[in-house]
């Protein structure tokens, strides 16, 4: 077993490292804060990842079958009540009861 010096600096050494390596992302991003670009890609971004995940969620989808139609209505009615109540908890909600419930009653295998 190593001796307590030993045992002691490496005890050091890691939490030295774990505080860097959580402080570097809070150092690094504050001068980016009043970046035009930063601000461009804040308002932009989360729209493009919601796309991202649609794509990749649906992109292996059968549409000639009938079991696409749970997912698909689905992805209508969680569209829908963002648009109706722009309520993003409310959306994510009620689209995955309508595909709980149409993938387990209707198309259920």
């Amino acid at each position: 077993m190593p001796d307590a010096p030993y045992l002691i600096a490496a005890v050091v050494v890691s939490a030295a490292v774990t505080w860097a390596l959580r402080a570097l992302p809070f150092a690094a991003l504050a001068p980016l804060r009043a970046s035009k670009t930063v601000q461009y890609l804040s308002s932009r971004m989360p729209a493009g990842v919601m796309v991202i995940l649609v794509v990749y969620a649906l992109r292996d989808l059968p549409v000639t079958e009938p079991r696409a139609l749970a997912p698909l209505a689905a992805l209508a009615v969680t569209i829908g009540l963002h648009l109706w109540r722009r309520n993003a908890l409310l959306s994510i909600l009620g689209g995955t009861a309508v595909h709980v419930a149409l993938a387990s009653t209707v198309f259920a295998p």
